[in-house]
């Protein structure tokens, strides 16, 4: 004979409920914070990466080598900021002007044909006043400069003190859960630490690639155009796409031969990543099946909008492993490549 149900078992299954209907509501309008808190564990994450070989091959205590390894951050994105300024930036400016006259030389041609018009005319946005375009440009600015304020401040703090924000994680769950949700943390935030380790040995060796090829080709600005390479590697499959098209873009103001090498070297080169490379460091790291990671880039793009492209992946990344350590191990009992690296 069952017994009735308590009161306080309705009350936790009637929170439970509540809380199901809640928590997509808050994310929702909660988005931006939670690109702030994952660009802050990034952050953390680089930082004792960095700090790592200082604690483990020159035994330096790691309040010391962390300190050391925000010291050797800055002085490199501050000497590459540096450099940007005294000699990228012609490179740059060069890559702006020569895409904006190839794209307006492209926009005439297709305006001298009826279909090319015709085509022009429905894809068209609404056009900007200037006015709209300086004050939609400086409230963005500032918005993104408090953004990567509070993502440095937070990111400092979680590389100081990760274990006890992870505590706190593991104390939202009942005690006789507090092993298994700190096994499901630890092997989340492994997934992204290998990720982005990944991550930036592609980025560093698609740079280098790309920055070699385009000079190679004779396209001009090849170091400005190295460097988008590599930044846009940090999305996979949209970004490197996007990287593309200001080279070609520049290789049409040449020549069309220079474009149509400029394309076949960019071809070559993610041919060469997808096949070669992308297999060799994800042999050691965490790999995500491709359409996977498409999707869901699309789908976070889709739902929060453009910006949400920039931590698309990471979000990705531990939104599949938590799905592999939670649900494909603990529910259905299925030992995945994920599962069995992270365990």
């Amino acid at each position: 004979m069952s017994t009735p149900m308590s009161y306080v078992d309705l009350l936790k299954r009637a929170l439970i409920v509540i809380a199901a209907a809640v928590i997509p509501v808050l994310v929702w309008y909660l988005f931006g914070v939670i690109l702030m808190a994952f660009g802050a564990v990034i952050l953390a994450m680089l930082l004792r990466l960095v700090a790592h070989p200082l604690t483990r091959w020159l035994s330096i205590p790691e309040p010391v080598a962390l300190v050391l390894s925000a010291v050797l951050i800055i002085v490199v994105v501050g000497g590459t900021g540096y450099l940007f300024s005294t000699r990228f930036a012609g490179e740059f400016q060069d890559v702006l002007q020569r895409a904006s006259a190839a794209s307006g030389r492209i926009e005439a041609q297709m305006r001298a044909n009826p279909i090319g018009s015709f085509m022009l005319d429905h894809i068209s946005g609404p056009k900007l006043s200037i006015t709209d375009v300086v004050s939609g440009v400086l409230s963005t600015s500032t918005t993104l400069l408090e953004a990567v304020f509070i993502m440095i401040i937070s990111g400092i703090y979680l590389a100081a003190q990760p274990q006890l924000y992870r505590r706190g994680f593991i104390w939202l769950f009942p005690p006789s859960r507090h092993a298994r949700a700190a096994e499901i943390f630890d092997g989340i935030g492994e997934a992204l630490r290998l990720w982005l380790i990944g991550q930036l040995a592609e980025m560093a060796l698609i740079g280098a690639l790309t920055t070699f090829a385009v000079w190679l080709i004779g396209v001009p600005s090849p170091l400005a155009l190295g460097v988008i390479a590599a930044v846009g590697e940090f999305i996979p499959y949209v970004g490197p796409l996007l990287a593309a098209i200001p080279a070609i873009l520049v290789a049409i103001s040449k020549s069309p031969e220079t474009a149509l090498w400029t394309l076949l070297a960019y071809l070559a080169i993610h041919q060469i990543e997808g096949e070669v490379v992308a297999p060799l460091i994800q042999r050691h790291m965490v790999a995500i099946p491709p359409a996977v990671m498409l999707l869901g880039i699309v789908a976070i793009t889709y739902l929060f909008g453009l910006v949400a492209i920039i931590f698309a992946a990471p979000i990705a990344v531990v939104v599949f492993a938590a799905v592999n350590l939670i649900y494909v191990r603990d529910t259905l009992g299925e030992k995945t490549a994920l599962t069995k690296r992270l365990r």
